[in-house]
């Protein structure tokens, strides 16, 4: 082979060598990732909670319930309880189902509902379905109630409570009567150090 081809061998390595080297770096220059910038808004950051928690909290700002009962409403309990509708019913003579019957639930001896196997920690807390004791279950049941078969995990909402235990009180041929609002008032509202002070009969 003589000098001439020799040539033209090199130079076509040379050629197909320089064409790969051009076109990684035209492709690096196209395909080159910019940086994103500062798009979009920035999240506020976290706040320590206070000393008792944000459920401890909300405890403290809520309206007593006897206050909250005189303002609930039927209709919007109505609404809200339709998420127990799956475990429930509601009607007179009703079937119990996941959970028991809820007509005539307020003021009814609790874990005494023939015809339904309730838990053994249910059956144990004993007493009454007051309005304060369903307060306190629907809030958060497997707290008040550790033990308890209910999957339920609660209703947050003071208002929303009332509400749900105003419908539920409505589901009886003689609703329970409400607590008395000026009573739980007076006795919520802090002593008054300005006030002067009652002197024993003498």
């Amino acid at each position: 082979m003589d000098s001439f081809e020799l040539n033209k061998v090199a130079g076509a390595v040379l050629g197909t060598l320089l064409l790969a080297m051009g076109s990684g770096f035209v492709a690096e220059l196209i395909y080159t990732a910019k940086p994103a910038g500062s798009a979009g808004y920035a999240l506020p950051e976290p706040q320590p909670e206070a000393a008792g928690g944000g459920a401890a909290a909300a405890a403290v700002k809520a309206e007593p319930l006897p206050v909250r009962l005189a303002s609930a409403s039927v209709e919007k309990g109505t609404g809200a309880a339709k998420k127990c509708a799956a475990c429930h019913s509601f009607e007179k003579g009703g079937p119990n189902k996941v959970g028991p019957h809820l007509w005539g639930v307020v003021d009814r001896q609790r874990a005494h509902e023939g015809g339904f196997e309730y838990s053994a920690a249910l059956k144990e807390k004993g007493g009454t379905w007051t309005y304060d004791e369903l307060d306190h279950f629907l809030a958060n049941p497997k707290t008040y109630v550790p033990g308890t078969k209910m999957a339920f995990a609660g209703i947050q909402a003071p208002q929303e409570r009332a509400d749900v235990i105003a419908y539920l009180r409505s589901l009886a041929d003689t609703p329970a009567p409400l607590p008395a609002v000026e009573k739980a008032a007076a006795e919520d509202k802090p002593a008054d150090p300005k006030a002067p002070e009652e002197k024993p009969a003498q």
